[in-house]
């Protein structure tokens, strides 16, 4: 168990206030006193198994403070790292850090989001790979820009699986079919290395699109349903950001293409690598509590307004997110003429910084609101990616930039809506279908925009007509969606309701 000491002697700022119970990235009980002499500080709210601070004053008016603590398995790096510096440091009383929950999550909360955090890395890496390989694929396969496209298209067919297993997850529970789907999606990225043809790589691709969708969806649905009110758009926001990391470290595999000509199937052989990872986090991960706990099981009737309002919002982002970024290397290859190694190179660093507009767009979420944030990072984002496209040299390198902070700040502040405007019984099923909705835009994006392109020879002119798309769904954002923050599911879902509380949070294992 690590313990901290610190030392304050008589005369240095600051001793005045040891005594006084923390309320930054954890909450204190008041102190009592022992025989010793020695004031303890318990544990009353923050992401600890265990916590105990005791302050101790010798004779000479030196003070000295002792933390002991131990936070759960999945908290990983770096926020173990970051929560021993804070312990470290002198309390900040009302104030959290910047990287901190607004809200502080229990010891269960913040072993759960470490575990889907690492999940979502898997998720993002394998579920990215078709679209940074396809243009090398194809080269090797012998197909063309248009066989390409429908591919692309194609494998969105395999959502209506992720349809299934998530209508599964609400009967049977999240953390078996998420764990479930990780193992499938690692072995069948594994086969699709060995694909003779584009057909066949599609078909696999398809079952992964189907895995890794559905897993998506049950990650957001455990982070809402485990972390507080107050923190949940922060913990989209940390999904969002391991996602991110997992399609970079594809971008970062991606010069494996440039090996040769059958170079890009390492990049699909790597899947294996992710099956130890899910195993670790499969020994520490806890079923949600609020699928646990007693709750009714509500029919999809009465859900119809926000069930719609939330799908043609997925539709209408979708119609210009999917060829943004799935056409985008194909683009950088052939329009700007990019190598394999440039691509990566671009793409890591005029996307890394959306981490940035995520955190802050997470945080403003939970404290602010969300619709406000949502709707202006869907407008700038937009804007910027139009403008990318359509411009060369260091410009273009800039509106990336722009453009990926701007629409990053939009991932937790709408991503969190899905999980929250439906009952325990629902979450799951109503997610999996938005998400079919939220892929017939992608399709109808991808073929508009591949037809659009080889017309106007440019995707640039292609994405600025699809931008109609994500300027209506920010109208519906501001005139349309409810406000979510600081409310619990139970109150947005009357159905849930009057029930059992959810169980004491249960002492995730440690061997």
């Amino acid at each position: 168990m690590p313990t901290l000491t610190r030392i304050l002697e008589a005369t240095e700022d600051g001793q005045g206030h040891v005594d006084r119970p923390r309320d930054d990235v954890v909450v204190e009980q008041a102190g009592t006193v022992g025989p010793d002499g020695a004031r303890r500080h318990a544990l009353r709210a923050g992401p600890f198994l265990h916590y105990e601070r005791r302050v101790e004053t010798d004779p000479d008016g030196t003070t000295v403070e002792t933390i002991d603590y131990r936070l759960p398995p999945l908290v990983i790096p770096p926020f173990s790292w970051l929560y021993r510096a804070a312990l470290r440091r002198p309390p900040r009383h009302g104030g959290r850090p910047f990287w901190a929950p607004p809200e502080p999550p229990d010891a269960a909360a913040a072993n759960a989001l470490g575990g889907l955090c690492v999940l979502a890395i898997a998720f993002g890496y394998l579920g990215s790979l078709l679209t940074q390989t396809i243009t090398f694929a194809a080269d090797q396969l012998d197909a063309d820009k248009a066989a390409q496209g429908a591919t692309l298209a194609g494998v969105r067919i395999g959502v209506l699986a992720a349809v299934a297993l998530t209508a599964l997850a609400d009967r049977r529970g999240r953390r078996r079919v998420l764990l479930a789907t990780a193992v499938l999606a690692c072995l069948v990225t594994a086969l699709s290395a060995l694909a003779p043809g584009l057909v066949a790589l599609g078909a696999a691709q398809t079952v992964v699109r189907g895995l890794t969708t559905a897993g998506a969806v049950l990650l957001a649905v455990l982070v809402a349903e485990e972390m507080p009110a107050g923190s949940r758009a922060y913990g989209i926001s940390l999904l969002s950001m391991a996602g991110a990391l997992g399609v970079g470290l594809a971008l970062f595999a991606l010069p494996l293409a440039d090996t040769g000509e059958g170079g890009w199937r390492l990049l699909y052989g790597l899947g294996l690598v992710w099956l130890p990872v899910v195993g670790l986090v499969a020994r520490h991960l806890g079923e949600s509590r609020r699928f646990q706990a007693a709750h009714a099981e509500a029919p999809m009737a009465g859900h119809g307004r926000r069930f719609w309002l939330l799908a043609v919002s997925a539709l209408l982002l979708n119609l210009f997110t999917a060829p943004a970024s799935q056409l985008m290397n194909e683009f950088l290859r052939d329009e700007r003429g990019f190598s394999a190694a440039r691509i990566s190179l671009f793409t890591i660093l005029t996307n890394t910084p959306g981490g940035i507009g995520i955190l802050i767009g997470g945080r403003v979420a939970d404290v602010r609101g969300r619709r406000l944030v949502g709707a202006a990072g869907v407008l700038g984002g937009t804007v910027m990616t139009v403008a990318m496209v359509l411009a060369a040299g260091w410009p273009m390198w800039t509106f990336s930039v722009m453009g990926a902070v701007l629409g990053a700040a939009t991932v937790p502040a709408l991503g969190v809506y899905g999980p929250e405007l439906f009952p325990t019984s629902l979450r799951g099923r109503a997610n999996g279908v938005i998400s079919v909705l939220g892929v017939a835009g992608s399709v109808m994006g991808l073929l508009a925009a591949g037809h659009l392109a080889e017309r106007w020879d440019g995707l640039g002119p292609a994405l600025a007509l699809l931008a109609f798309g994500p300027i209506l769904m920010a109208a519906l954002v501001l005139l349309a969606y409810p406000e979510t923050a600081h409310r619990e599911l139970e109150e947005l879902n009357p159905e849930d309701q009057g029930l059992d509380p959810m169980p004491a949070p249960p002492r995730p294992s440690v061997d």
